[in-house]
């Protein structure tokens, strides 16, 4: 079996295939994974406040969110996102906002619901005699928060962030159904254009493999670094 097949239509798409399609979907794993996390930490915080209507209202996102498909997601916004602009500025059209910048929306919508539930849990595990030794030195809220509180639940759950993180660099591969040109797009139009479909899918599946086998024992290595021994 192994003698029909065409390795090297493989060596020479590496350079489109890593320089241009695996650029995209680092870039786009590194900016929604950032931005879910800044997102996913205020709706954390905004369920853990004292404030039951801003709970409630981060409480429906999230379930609402998280009981949805991603590639449903991800075709909503695409098409929403235009017409959404254009009642936001009284525009006479829809917004031409670009696939990149409508997945990389959706990707920080979606993983903000994700990322919440997980920094809320770290912000749940640190000891309450913390914030409340802050409040007795004088620290404001948001002090406390800035500077006792989420520094030690975002090291808790750095190990659990990081999964998510190898979860959303496996998602990414949803763009390919907005004919994006991330990794598997562009391992697909190499595939349709060379009739090598089972070379280049295979291929494809063994680099997300190995990327994602690498970097989830990389998090492993970490985990028992910073694990703090009680």
């Amino acid at each position: 079996m192994l003698g029909s097949f065409d390795f090297d239509v493989i060596r020479r798409s590496l350079p489109y295939l890593f320089l241009e399609g695996m650029r995209f979907t680092l870039t786009l794993t590194a900016l929604a994974a950032f931005g879910g996390l800044v997102f996913g930490t205020l709706i954390a915080l905004m369920r853990l406040s004292g404030y039951k209507t801003l709970g409630r209202i981060a409480g429906i996102y999230v379930d609402f969110i998280r009981s949805l498909p991603l590639v449903l997601v991800i075709f909503w916004f695409y098409f929403l996102v235009p017409y959404i602009g254009q009642w936001l500025t009284g525009a006479s059209r829809p917004i031409s906002v670009g696939a990149f910048a409508s997945s990389l929306i959706t990707f920080i919508a979606f993983e903000a619901a994700y990322f919440s539930e997980i920094m809320r849990a770290g912000i749940q595990s640190i000891s309450r005699g913390q914030p409340a030794a802050a409040s007795a030195l004088g620290l404001t809220y948001a002090q406390t928060m800035r500077y006792v509180v989420l520094p030690q639940a975002f090291r808790n759950m750095l190990p659990v962030l990081l999964t998510q993180t190898i979860v959303l660099f496996q998602d990414t591969s949803l763009v390919y159904v907005l004919s994006i040109p991330d990794f598997l797009g562009a391992a697909s139009k190499v595939a349709q254009r060379d009739g090598r479909l089972v070379e280049m899918y295979l291929f494809a599946a063994l680099v997300y493999f190995v990327i994602s086998c690498v970097a989830s024992y990389g998090v492993r290595r970490l985990q028992s670094r910073i694990a703090i021994v009680r």
